[in-house]
């Protein structure tokens, strides 16, 4: 990945974006998957919890970077 990939997806419009995103998504995912565990508060597998807020961190990232490119390269 080039250095301009890593400036888009560093820079704090980016970032702040996914991190929206990655509440949202990861919240709802934890409570699809999660939900009666959080409920009792028993057998909770906290792995799980932070890869339903960092995956879709890296997917917001990911789409936003690439768009940005794209738009930067008029494709």
């Amino acid at each position: 990945m080039s250095k301009e990939f890593w400036s888009i997806a560093l820079s704090k419009r980016v970032a702040f974006n996914a991190l929206r995103v990655a509440l949202v998504i990861g919240t709802i995912l934890n409570i699809i998957n999660q939900g009666s565990a959080f409920l009792a508060w028993h057998g909770i597998h906290w792995g799980h919890v932070a890869l339903n807020y960092v995956t879709p961190f890296c997917v917001a990232t990911w789409s936003a970077t690439k768009n940005e490119l794209d738009r930067r390269r008029g494709k």
